[in-house]
């Protein structure tokens, strides 16, 4: 007995239809609409959140309130009360003059687990910055230097024009043949580091840096402990030639200016010697007594200061 094929089915079957909702279509819509507010909501909830949270790209420039904040560290236990006492009246006389602000250190205010005193400075300049948030500038002065000259730092080196024609270009920064040199196209506003060469190199002991950002950065790298540790001849003075010419973020923000702007010595064999006019005269290598006694080489000079401020 045969049977019968079942029928075959369609190879075209019939659309697929939605399942009916049992939402009336009113409430379809409404319900899309809360859906769509809600979220509108909640973004812009989170762009106000996050602008509250937002800090700018661009760091806050300093007020300027002081203009200038000079910084000295003073070995009280080694050197005499009445040499250092005209140090103290000399940095504040002078300060007065013009609005800026004066700070002091003391050898033994900072632990420099084992590394030699002179990187008291370092941290001194990092401690004012700190301190100071809105000035402009920071002049750190070493305690074997008077200043000569009652004119402004502004007139005489810190303002940008000032700088760029001052600032000596192409040239080594370690003399006499250091392959590393300033950079020539830089210009005054490009500027955030300040300091002179002598005889022998940098000189670390009377120099320039504008407050931002950058200065923090400079100053850290400055007294990195890998630095400290290490075994410079010259400390941080050697510290500091490594990195200004290994460190081209540090280079180019560097004007080195002729010595005598701010950084005249008493004696000729270590660098360009004071003449009157110069603003500071410092007695660079003078030692705590003996034939070399700071307060004996720079006698003549203290009188000269209080007369110049006087006139």
């Amino acid at each position: 007995m045969h049977f019968a094929y079942p029928p075959r089915k369609s190879s075209n079957p019939p659309p697929f239809r939605a399942r009916s909702s049992r939402i009336p279509p009113i409430l379809r819509r409404s319900r899309t609409k809360i859906i769509a507010v809600g979220a509108l909501a909640f973004l812009g909830f989170i762009y106000l959140l996050s602008g509250a949270f937002k800090t700018s790209s661009a760091p806050r420039a300093p007020s300027g309130n002081p203009p200038v904040v000079i910084v000295t560290n003073l070995d009280e236990t080694t050197y005499g009360k009445n040499y250092l006492a005209s140090i103290r009246d000399n940095r504040k006389q002078y300060a007065d003059l013009h609005g800026y602000e004066v700070m002091f250190t003391k050898v033994g205010d900072y632990d420099l687990k084992g590394s030699p005193a002179s990187w008291n400075k370092v941290v001194s300049l990092r401690h004012a910055i700190t301190k100071y948030p809105e000035a402009s500038w920071f002049w750190y002065l070493d305690q074997d230097s008077y200043i000569m000259n009652t004119q402004s730092l502004e007139s005489l080196v810190l303002k940008s024009d000032k700088i760029e024609s001052l600032m000596i270009k192409d040239h080594p920064v370690v003399p006499p043949d250091s392959i590393i040199k300033t950079f020539p196209h830089l210009k005054g506003n490009d500027i955030d580091f300040v300091l002179t060469q002598d005889r022998e190199g940098l000189s670390a002991g009377s120099f320039f840096v504008r407050n931002g950002e950058w200065a923090k950065f400079f100053i850290d790298t400055w007294f990195d402990p890998l630095y400290r540790s290490y075994n410079f001849q010259k400390a941080e003075g050697h510290a500091l030639e490594h990195i200004v010419q290994w460190h081209p973020t540090i280079l180019s923000r560097l004007a080195i200016v002729p010595q005598k702007t701010f950084n005249s010595y008493n004696r000729y064999d270590k660098g360009e010697m004071f003449v009157d006019g110069d603003l500071v005269v410092r007695a660079a290598g003078c030692t705590k007594s003996g034939d070399r006694a700071c307060e004996k080489e720079l006698e003549t000079y203290n009188t000269k200061w209080h007369a110049a401020f006087k006139a």
